[in-house]
């Protein structure tokens, strides 16, 4: 069931206009309004799921396979020099609109969008490590299991 107040479930029922750039039974891709680089697009599932981790593998399958006909059509159409697609989850995350969604974000050597992406350094290689433990952890973690949809 689609949540009556989800801006993308209004874009997908027609109710809030888009500009449509792919459809198929499952997914629906279009541009965003507030673009970071003149073309980006958005790529929805037509059902409401949010966030990834609750969303099933098959929509998943679907969502990443939307992103690639989008991502080859910006290469194509706009001559991009290459593309970024970003997924957030969570509003700490910089998540906006709770229904998942990529980002396929055409980029140009010239277009002057910076991501500012400060990386940081681990400690140690012994501080990497007790974190890819944690994180291996998880894979079999009960909470991992309910997280996972097939």
């Amino acid at each position: 069931m689609n949540p009556p107040d989800c801006i993308f479930c209004k874009v997908v029922a027609g109710s809030i206009p888009s500009v449509k750039l792919y459809e198929d039974e499952h997914v629906l891709a279009f541009m965003d309004i507030g673009p970071i680089v003149k073309g980006h697009a958005l790529v929805i599932p037509k059902i409401h799921y949010d966030p990834l981790m609750e969303t099933p593998d098959p929509v998943l399958a679907a969502l990443v396979s939307g992103v690639r006909k989008i991502a080859c059509a910006q290469m194509a159409g706009l001559k991009a020099d290459g593309i970024n697609v970003t997924q957030a989850n969570g509003r700490c995350a910089g998540q906006a609109i709770p229904h998942i969604h990529f980002h396929v974000i055409p980029r140009f050597n010239n277009d002057g969008h910076q991501w500012n992406w400060a990386a940081k350094p681990y400690a140690s290689p012994d501080e990497m490590t007790r974190f890819a433990e944690r994180i291996m952890e998880g894979l079999t973690s009960p909470r991992n299991s309910s997280c996972v949809k097939t």
